[in-house]
């Protein structure tokens, strides 16, 4: 059982959070009639609010759209307003440009392509909307006007700044330093680059707009008159300059195949002048090349492309007609020369063939795109040369062997013809242009070997030609000799010759070149030369018989002699000496002018001459042939000797 008196406490704690509780219950009752009462309330202005929204929507709306209306309005005739003024600007722009129209592009191109720009845009405009205006045709004449005026400021820039390059320029170009193993590249400058960009400026506006190509003429006939003066005033350098031995060597003549670093080698009767000339002329053909060039790449920043090649082929004409009437002009007094026989001075054809033929590569790199005529006229110089070339050759190679045997023409002396060395130092001529001489005589040929020759079959040409000159020259050697009447003189004379063509084979290549084709030649010459040796020494027979034991009297020793016998030792003794005096007289005047060949014969024949002379002394040395012995024993055997080593010596 519970005690009492807890369970009325208990009892007393429930009722209290009974009570608690009711109250709580009753506040939130109150709590809630408040929210519904606010609640209410909110609602009630709530649709108050949306009903006064409405209302102002209703009023605001209508004015929205005509403020909307009103704006539009304002745009379209703001825009209305700016379309006449644009307009209106069109009829002003007459009156606008006409002042920098009329001064011209002068010193402010930018500022006047502008004005164009305007009346253009005004041509436009009136073409489209109104082509019968007079506004039309102002407009239209303004800017004919002005590409009227920018033509001719193009035509005034480029001959106002195109000047002709430099001749120490244009040699720096083609020469430069040869001892440097890298060639530096120098650039020629035609035109300022502001004027060039201004050009250039002026030439794609007159492409575009000015629909003229009036504008290109005038550039091929400016730049094609600077490119020929030039040349031309290279070329005068190099008359001015004749006496300097300080030019340029043609740079052409770097790395080539026929040592180029020599100069065209003298020619008989060749002068410096002629040396200038041709010099002159390689320099320009070089120069032509990489002025050409520069010209081109010049040209591709202002003419348009298509154009490019048309306006380049008309532009060079004039500077490369120049050239090839020059060139033509060589083969001309090439070909008088022959008709003359003075082939010699085809030699001046050679150093300018073999320029023509090393440049020719870049010639023809630098004229494509060119016309087939342009083209051509290089080839056709060059075969022109070559034909003339070759027809001096063979010329040459006739008149050695047909040169006429005139007696007053044959040295006295029995020493070298003239037809030998003048024939001899032609052949030492062409080893300076070996390649070109062989084209030449490869070019005529008529096999199909030549269409497509090599420089091997070029060499053993030019080795057959050699080797056939120097059997024309023999040949007609031999024919001259018997203009001399003395055997001996006749056997000096081609010794002499044999023996200096000999020496001059050996001592230049043209030995080599001979025995590309005839191994031999050396060998024949030496025994040609030993032959008439022995020729010569017979002459000495008519002296030495009279040394000899024929005829000579036979006794015993200490016997007197007959009158018979005495006089056929004296005749013996007057016979030699009379023959040693007449053949010391003669040959004293005659001349060997090879030294070791001079003192070779004469040692041989002081040898042949003394040893018989002695011998007979001997024979003679007991025998009393003669009452007055040194009318008979008029020489020593040393002086004998001493005699003989005064043969071909004039002096002695």
């Amino acid at each position: 059982m519970i005690p009492t008196e807890d369970a009325s406490a208990r009892k007393r704690v429930i009722e209290d959070k009974l009570k608690q509780e009711q109250e709580t219950l009753s506040f939130i009752r109150e709590s809630l009639e408040k929210s519904d009462q606010l609640t209410k309330g909110m609602v009630s202005i709530l649709s108050s609010f949306e009903s006064r929204l409405m209302q102002l929507e209703n009023s605001i709306i209508p004015v929205h759209k005509q403020t909307e209306n009103l704006q539009r309005l304002q745009e379209n005739v703001d825009k209305t307003l700016s379309c006449m003024d644009h307009v209106i600007s069109y009829y002003h722009v007459a009156k606008d440009t006409d002042k920098i129209i009329r001064e011209g592009p002068a010193g402010r191109l930018d500022e006047y392509l502008a004005c164009i720009a305007k009346i253009q845009k005004a041509v436009e405009y009136f073409q489209d909307n109104n082509p019968d205006s007079p506004e039309l045709n102002t407009v239209k004449a303004r800017f004919e006007k002005g590409k009227e005026l920018l033509e001719a400021e193009f035509r005034s820039l480029l001959t106002r700044y195109s000047k002709p390059v430099p001749p120490v320029l244009i040699l720096d170009a083609i020469g430069g330093d040869e001892d440097m193993e890298v060639q530096e590249d120098v650039t020629l400058e035609h035109l300022p680059e502001a004027v060039l960009q201004d050009i250039i400026c002026i030439s794609a506006w007159l492409v575009e707009y000015g629909r003229n190509q009036d504008f290109m003429n005038v550039y091929f006939q400016v730049r094609s008159s600077q490119l020929d003066r030039s040349i031309k005033g290279l070329k005068e350098h190099f008359r001015k300059n004749s006496a300097s031995s300080a030019i340029h060597s043609p740079a052409v003549q770097t790395k080539r195949k026929e040592t180029p670093t020599k100069k065209p080698p003298k020619r008989p009767g060749k002068d410096d002048a002629l040396d200038i000339e041709i010099d002159s002329y390689i320099h320009c053909i070089s120069a032509f090349v990489k002025l050409a060039q520069s010209e081109y790449a010049l040209l591709t920043e202002i003419i348009p492309e298509h154009h490019q090649k048309k306006t380049f082929d008309s532009l060079i004409q004039e500077a490369l007609d120049n050239l090839m009437l020059e060139g033509d002009n060589i083969v001309s007094a090439a070909r008088r020369a022959i008709m003359r026989h003075d082939y010699s001075a085809v030699l001046t054809i050679f150093p300018i063939l073999r320029h023509l033929k090393q440049t020719k590569p870049d010639f023809d790199a630098t004229l494509q795109g060119t016309a087939a005529s342009t083209k051509n006229k290089l080839p056709a110089l060059i075969t022109s040369m070559e034909t003339i070339g070759a027809k001096a050759l063979e010329e040459f190679a006739d008149s050695i062997k047909n040169d006429p045997d005139k007696e007053y023409n044959m040295p006295k002396d029995g020493t070298v013809h003239e037809l030998t060395s003048n024939a001899i130092l032609f052949l030492q001529q062409l080893l300076d242009f070996q390649e070109t001489a062989g084209a030449m005589l490869a070019s005529q040929e008529n096999s199909s070997s030549a269409s497509s020759y090599s420089s091997e079959f070029s060499r053993r040409l030019l080795s057959t030609y050699i080797y056939k000159v120097l059997g024309n020259l023999q040949l007609n050697l031999s024919n001259k000799a018997k203009v001399y009447e003395d055997p001996a003189l006749r056997a000096v004379f081609l010794h002499n010759n044999y023996n200096y063509i000999l020496k001059s084979l050996e001592k230049s290549e043209l030995i080599q070149l001979v025995a590309v084709t005839h191994k031999k030649v050396e060998s024949s010459y030496r025994e040609l030369i030993e032959l008439e040796i022995q020729n010569y020494q017979r002459s000495w027979l008519k002296v030495t018989e009279h040394l000899t034991e024929r005829n000579f009297p036979a006794f015993q020793p200490g016997a007197k002699l007959k009158d018979k016998e005495r006089q056929i030792i004296k005749d013996k003794f007057k016979g030699f000496n009379e023959g040693l005096e007449e053949l010391c007289k003669i040959q004293k005047g005659w001349a060997v002018p090879d030294k070791e060949q001079r003192d070779a014969i004469r040692q041989a024949q002081k040898r042949v001459v003394s040893d018989a002379y002695k011998a007979f002394l001997q024979r003679c040395a007991n025998i009393l042939f003669t009452k007055n012995p040194e009318k008979y024993l008029r020489y020593a055997p040393e002086q004998v000797e001493e005699m003989i080593d005064k043969l071909f010596d004039t002096s002695a």
